[in-house]
């Protein structure tokens, strides 16, 4: 009796009537190459079904791999129905250059074929208990086993049965060698396929069993071209094509590969390949409907509803409503640049510019991408009220970047092995995939209501698939890097309206990056919106350069794209023209938003705070500060001392402490070496007291750091800040009394402000004796020192009059950060240092530019997207050794280690850790620069059993030993010449020792 893909059906056979229409029959007739054709092999007991594809060894139960194969290929049917968005579809269709329905077939079956190497002897072999499936007449013909991946087998079985169908065998674009690398692909890496080496017919042979199974393979092959209704190969394929329909099997082969997904199915009844493909697409259905895959229309609501808090536009966004639909209509997709002053809405218009781009363009949901945590924390929260406001039945709104497991949002959430975004995806072996996951039947949705995601939405890259997405830059730069899964990501990307706020925010390492995603998006054909209120006019140049690049546009290098101040600007895909704002709805807006500001300047002399009992003298930088805090001090208020480094911010605040008189908690110091928690807990009250809408307290002081320079919604009435680049000053100028007019007729300002008296930021210049700017040691690692130099020498002009915003917004950062400024010529010393930036910034580009994935219109073989082996946690988004997780921990008097000082908290340490196990680990780390604890010893080593938890094997450990807490002097633990020490209120302690 033959075994067939479920379990064996021991009452006997049944025979399953198939209703073959003439299609379907003229399609099986063009697939028979002698013997049995595909209509005969759907049949029950037409084809041999004892290979396995899934094994679940706690059940010891094995499912049929044809099975799975066809399971996979009826999950990308339904993603390509459901999930793929019509601008994807045509990506791909024009990709192959056939209607969308053959293209969907098409996509179909190459999914289906994702496992077709795993019909070899190596693999059928690796599991003795699956093994005893297997034929006779395969164990005769099974010759030399020979170790070969079954992703690589199925790129070289794949060839030749390609080929067989019709697919043109060629140069590494021809549409058969590109089909068999997307085969190769779906473990996450584009292999190099060798068509007259290891993938010609007589080595694949040797390697991957005799005919017998060269003969199953065809003939598994030829019926999923029937079952999936293929009419003929293409011509062609694009690698545009080849990267989603790669990314859209991963989808598909993860959805299917999970163990509650084709477990039940081994053990129901036997039924015969086609009576299984029909099973197959129903569960489909459910499946991806039940995960959150499929695409949802939000319903049109009106402006004040779908922005609550608004009553009207304001101009800008009016003219963006007015005029951009028009444009989009008649030119389809591009990219749009806005400027405007900050905190003048940028985030509403960007929302409704994809609104706009998804009603005319094809594409479906936004993905919102900052460059700080911090930043995406507020914007989620921006983007789930806008969805909410439409009322949904369910739309997913998810929020990934390395802290987000820690965010509100969410809680509960279980933290295991594939639940992280920034990680590895499985390896290449046949098990990969097949995880017992404890919580798989818990369909319980986490988060806000009915904008909450799925759980399966939360995990591993699978965040990045919801159709609304927030997320750090870092994660999207990865799809331009040589890392695993990276068609995954760009699969993610596509299709929907991608927003970058702040996109001048980037160094030159990383902005490299962003211009490659730029053209790949382009090439895609999926809309961009760029966001910022200090953007050089050069910088969104070559920002629109580089997309309409991607798009196939040329001739561009004589061309500007710059969108005045405010405005906004669209560039099309099709003609590159460039559409700009009004002007009459420029100048209302300008008028609308103009207010005025003062920029005073306090020569200070910069000295650490040092020993406890160090006095600090006037002109200090120290005592300055505490001079400017006085009105905050005696009379109320809320103020932020925005300081250059996390030193600095610790000295200020420490000193605030020791001549602070009112309540302990109006004094808050927040900066990025703190416990995760707490940075997350005091980011979100310093967002909710600052904010436009919450409680506003009587007085607090914020002591920080550049942590609060991006996309932050929030008002101070007094701002101090270190000497910092001007486009870094202007962003903290804004907010500055920034909620003034929204508050007009509430009495909500502390009783010094003076309505009329423009609100001032003081601004710290370091000084020598002879007044001299003197950047303090490690200033110049945070800017380049010659734009910090640029920007005192323009302080003093600023001074002497008010600051109109948005008039001199942009003419100003002209001066410093455009690539007219002439301040680098003026001295000897600035040219130095502009020479030595230049220096830098080349080889910052150099360096980014090693790893980068071509463009599209140069990829040749698809393994040029991958011809670097790189881990999501190797690959560098920014210069720089990646920092590593300290995790602060305390050592009692037996050698007991806890997370907690009170040694209530043992440190975990088991096989399996809990999601509360992980989450109270995760809560109390903190990220250091590399360097500092590269000399880590065996005492600082985690457990054993962390190593194999990828979301906590690069941690090591901070113990505070009793001694270190009877004494304030101690150095604490030395990791070679750094010494580190864990303060619980002013944070990480740092020192070198010379």
């Amino acid at each position: 009796m033959k075994m067939d893909g479920r379990s064996v059906d021991s009452t006997g056979t049944r025979l399953v009537a198939l209703g073959l229409g003439d299609h379907a029959v003229a399609g099986s007739r063009r697939c028979q190459r002698g013997g049995m054709g595909a209509v005969e092999d759907a049949r029950y007991g037409g084809v041999d079904l004892c290979p396995w594809g899934k094994f679940d060894r706690a059940t010891l139960m094995a499912y049929s791999l044809l099975f799975h194969l066809i399971d996979v290929g009826a999950v990308a049917a339904v993603l390509w129905d459901r999930f793929l968005t019509p601008s994807q579809r045509n990506v791909i269709s024009a990709g192959f250059e056939v209607p969308q329905e053959q293209a969907r077939s098409l996509v179909s079956f190459l999914a289906a074929m994702h496992d077709i190497g795993k019909l070899i002897p190596n693999f059928q072999f690796c599991e003795p208990s699956a093994r005893i499936r297997l034929g006779d007449d395969l164990l005769a013909d099974t010759g030399p086993v020979v170790n070969v991946p079954h992703a690589r087998a199925s790129m070289h079985a794949g060839l030749r049965l390609l080929g067989e169908l019709g697919f043109a065998v060629g140069g590494n674009d021809s549409p058969a060698v590109r089909a068999a690398q997307c085969l190769g692909g779906h473990h996450g890496r584009f292999l190099q396929l060798d068509v007259d080496g290891a993938a010609s017919g007589r080595r694949a042979q040797a390697a991957l069993g005799g005919s017998v199974w060269q003969d199953l393979r065809r003939r598994y092959t030829r019926l999923l071209w029937h079952l999936f209704g293929v009419d003929e190969a293409p011509g062609r394929m694009s690698a545009e094509a080849a990267v989603l329909i790669t990314g859209l099997t991963m989808v598909a082969d993860r959805v299917a590969s999970q163990r509650r997904y084709w477990v039940p199915n081994a053990h129901t009844p036997s039924f015969a390949a086609a009576e299984h493909y029909s099973h197959a697409r129903q569960q489909a259905e459910e499946e991806v409907e039940r995960l959150g895959l499929a695409r949802f229309v939000l319903d049109q609501v009106p402006f004040t509803i779908a922005h609550p808090g608004l009553k009207v536009p304001n101009a800008l966004q009016s003219s963006v409503m007015e005029e951009l639909p028009r444009l989009v209509a008649e030119r389809g997709s591009g990219i749009v640049v806005v400027t405007d002053a900050m905190g003048a809405g940028k985030s509403v218009t960007a929302l409704e510019m994809a609104r706009i781009f998804n009603e005319h363009c094809g594409t479906q949901g936004v993905t919102w991408l900052l460059p700080a945590t911090a930043a995406a924390d507020q914007a989620y929260e921006v983007l789930d009220r806008y969805v909410r406001a439409h009322q949904p039945e369910y739309a997913p709104v998810t929020l990934v970047h390395h802290h987000s497991d820690l965010n509100e949002a969410y809680t509960n959430r279980r933290l295991s092995p594939a639940d992280t975004s920034v990680l590895d995806g499985p390896a290449d072996d046949p098990f990969a995939n097949e995880q017992d996951d404890l919580l798989a039947g818990d369909e319980t949705e986490y988060g806000p209501g009915t904008a909450g995601p799925d759980r399966w939405l939360r995990g591993r890259d699978h965040a990045l698939l919801a159709q609304y997405t927030v997320t750090t830059t870092d994660q999207a730069q990865m799809a331009v890097l040589p890392v695993r899964h990276s068609a995954l990501r760009m699969l993610a990307l596509s299709g929907k309206t991608v927003v970058i706020d702040e996109a001048h925010a980037l160094d030159p390492f990383s902005q490299l990056q962003l211009l490659r995603l730029l053209n790949w998006l382009g090439a895609l054909n999926s809309p961009v919106v760029l966001l910022s209120a200090t953007m050089p006019a050069s910088t969104s140049t070559e920002l629109v350069r580089a997309y309409l690049s991607g798009a196939g546009r040329t001739g561009l290098h004589s061309v500007s794209f710059t969108p005045g101040y405010p405005g906004w600007l669209f560039a099309d895909a099709a003609t590159a023209t460039a559409h700009h704002m009004s002007e009459p709805a420029q100048s209302e807006q300008r008028a609308a938003q103009r207010r005025t500001a003062r920029i005073r300047i306090r020569p200070v002399t910069y000295r650490r705070l040092g020993q406890a009992g160090r006095s600090v003298e006037a002109g200090e930088r120290l005592a300055v500060i505490a001079d400017v805090l006085q009105p905050v001090i005696r009379y109320g208020g809320c103020a932020v001392v925005t300081c250059a480094t996390v030193a600095d911010a610790q000295d200020a605040y420490e000193y605030l402490r020791r001549i602070w008189t009112g309540p302990p908690h109006d004094l808050v110091l927040v900066h990025s070496r703190v416990r995760e928690r707490r940075r997350q807990n005091t980011l979100g009250n310093l967002r909710h007291e600052l904010g436009p809408v919450g409680p506003r307290p009587a007085r607090r002081i914020f002591v920080t750091t550049s942590l609060l320079d991006v996309s932050l919604d929030i008002d101070v009435d007094l701002m101090v800040s270190d000497l910092a680049s001007l486009a870094r000053l202007l962003q903290r100028l804004g907010r500055l009394g920034r909620f003034a007019r929204r508050w007009t007729g509430q009495d909500r300002r502390p009783a010094w402000w003076d309505r009329d008296t423009s609100p001032t930021l003081t601004v710290l210049h370091p000084v020598n004796s002879r007044g001299a700017t003197a950047l303090p040691p490690g200033w110049g690692t945070v800017e380049p020192s010659v734009t910090l130099h640029e920007t005192a020498r323009l302080l003093p002009d600023l001074e002497k009059e008010l600051l109109v915003v948005p008039d001199d917004v942009q003419p100003l950062v002209e001066q410093v950060h455009g690539v007219t400024s002439g301040f680098a010529a003026e001295t000897m010393r600035l040219q130095q240092l502009a020479a030595a930036h230049q220096t830098r910034t080349s080889r910052q580009q150099q360096l980014s530019a090693i790893h980068l994935i071509p463009p599209p219109k140069r990829v040749s073989s698809l393994a040029d997207l991958h011809r670097q082996h790189l881990t999501t946690t190797q690959a560098a988004t920014r210069p720089g050794v990646q920092p590593r997780r300290l995790l602060p921990c305390y050592r009692g008097p037996d050698g007991t280690l806890t997370l907690d000082a009170a040694g209530l908290l043992p440190l975990p340490d088991q096989k399996h850790l809990s999601p509360r196990h992980l989450r109270s680990i995760l809560e109390h780390t903190l990220p250091v620069p590399a360097a500092w604890v590269a000399r880590a010893s065996v005492p600082h080593q985690p457990p054993a059993s962390w190593k194999q938890h990828p979301l906590l094997a690069d941690t090591l450990l901070l113990p505070t030993e009793p001694v270190t807490r009877k004494s304030e002097h101690e150095k604490g633990q030395c990791f070679g010449h750094h010494w580190l020490r864990m303060d619980e209120e002013l944070g990480l302690l740092h020192h070198k020792q010379q």
